[in-house]
């Protein structure tokens, strides 16, 4: 929302909005012009927009409970309504579109292949998932935007919102699954995949690993892509030297030697991979692609370091699914093989940890020592029987324990970690800096 937000106030509208809570982006956003208030009171709403109507467009999106009184007040008075998704597939009409899904790795797919494209001078626009470190912003516009601009999108699985896209490329990460409150089922979601591949034009091209095209079944153009494993597009000789991955790609084309990511983590090799995929199906050269993927300094809270000192290492990551999880926590034991790692995790939605309570305990397991929130609501009401003690009791680690985010600086400061993680899609992002505050503190005593 606040990409559309930014693009329309650089178009020279008069944007404002509701959001539920505060936080860094929102104070950007209004730094930038934007009115957001955050109780939602019809009362609040811009004056102006109540005037105008005629001229108001007003997008929203389905994490709104329909109860809203501002979503009610907008319908009841007919205002001109539409959904982010949709909305998101109208800029998108008449431009070579690239969009990358899946259940994870998307937010950082997509800007990476934003960077190697912006890296190698190509006229492309974005809408990212989070706040690219290069750039500082989650949507990056050109100032003459042509139907020659490409724009690179971030696709959402959510509310199907991805089936309002019609990409010339588009990756397909995963579909582990996720979001079950809308899909119901497993088979429903990866059903919706399918037809979100199936969207790609006819001279396009799928970009995606072999097993989840073995489910989902592509008959388009479709190339493979691998962290290590024989694939269209694969890495190899895969080395760590002074705290940096170093690898060749092996491409259609050609090896990609001695390619230095400028990120950490086993993962994002592997997005890396996918996205030197699209970059060279749009004839982007290999030493532009090179340069790029070592330039690149990742998404905030995405394997985000907040601290690195002799006493202490400090990482913010915004996984919520079991998997991101897995993979995050294991990044970080492979590169601190000898600390003890301590993971902070907010478990997001009541239907979420409902249904992967079991995953979500196995791969907090890989921790050393487990601090759990309570589960941040979001969208939902409670769902009884459902509660971060109940996910607590099903970890097998002796070092655990449930704690309020009024107690968690206090916890952490009394107890100085090796390594820590925080973990988690909600608000747990409001007390990153507060964490790394005491932690400097500690530090420097």
């Amino acid at each position: 929302m606040s990409g559309l937000a930014r693009y329309f106030r650089s178009m020279g509208k008069v944007v404002s909005g509701y959001d539920k809570t505060p936080s860094t982006l929102t104070e950007e956003m209004e730094a930038e012009g934007i009115k957001i208030h955050f109780k939602d009171d019809v009362a609040l709403v811009d004056e102006e927009v109540k005037k105008n109507k005629k001229d108001t467009l007003v997008i929203y999106t389905p994490a709104v409970p329909e109860d809203h009184s501002e979503l009610v007040y907008f319908r009841q008075n007919s205002f001109d309504m539409h959904k982010r998704a949709g909305v998101l597939g109208w800029i998108t009409q008449g431009h070579y579109t690239v969009a990358i899904a899946g259940t994870h790795g998307k937010t950082t797919t997509t800007t990476l292949v934003t960077h190697i494209l912006k890296s190698s001078n190509a006229d492309c626009m974005a809408f990212l998932g989070g706040v690219s470190k290069n750039y500082h912003t989650n949507v990056l516009l050109e100032n003459n935007i042509s139907d020659k601009t490409v724009v690179v999108v971030e696709a959402d699985e959510y509310d199907r919102s991805f089936l309002h896209l019609n990409p010339n490329i588009a990756i397909i990460t995963s579909i582990d699954p996720d979001h079950l409150d809308i899909y119901q089922d497993v088979a429903h979601m990866q059903e919706s995949y399918a037809m979100f591949a199936n969207r790609i034009s006819p001279d396009g091209s799928l970009v995606t690993k072999q097993q989840v095209n073995e489910v989902l079944k592509h008959t388009g153009r479709t190339y493979t892509y691998s962290l290590n494993q024989k694939a269209d597009f694969y890495a190899k000789n895969i080395v760590v030297k002074e705290g940096h991955y170093i690898y060749d790609v092996v491409t259609p084309k050609g090896d990609i030697k001695s390619v230095t990511l400028g990120v950490p983590g086993l993962h994002n090799i592997e997005n890396s991979v996918a996205a030197t995929a699209v970059a060279q199906l749009m004839n982007v050269d290999n030493e532009s692609i090179r340069h790029a993927l070592s330039t690149f300094e990742g998404v905030e809270r995405r394997f985000d370091y907040q601290l690195i000192s002799d006493r202490v290492v400090y990482i913010d990551d915004y996984a919520h699914h079991p998997e991101e999880l897995k993979a995050c926590i294991n990044s970080v034991k492979a590169l601190y093989p000898d600390k003890k790692i301590t993971g902070i995790f907010q478990p997001h939605l009541y239907s979420r940890t409902r249904d992967f309570a079991d995953g979500f305990a196995r791969s907090l397991e890989l921790l050393d020592r487990v601090i759990l929130l309570d589960i941040y609501p979001a969208r939902e009401l409670p769902i009884p029987g459902i509660s971060s003690k109940m996910l607590l009791d099903k970890i097998n680690v002796k070092d655990k324990k449930l704690c309020t985010k009024e107690e968690l600086v206090d916890v952490i400061s009394d107890d100085m970690p090796e390594v820590l993680i925080t973990m988690g899609a909600g608000d747990i992002d409001r007390l990153v800096q507060p964490i790394k505050n005491a932690l400097l503190q500690k530090v420097q005593i």
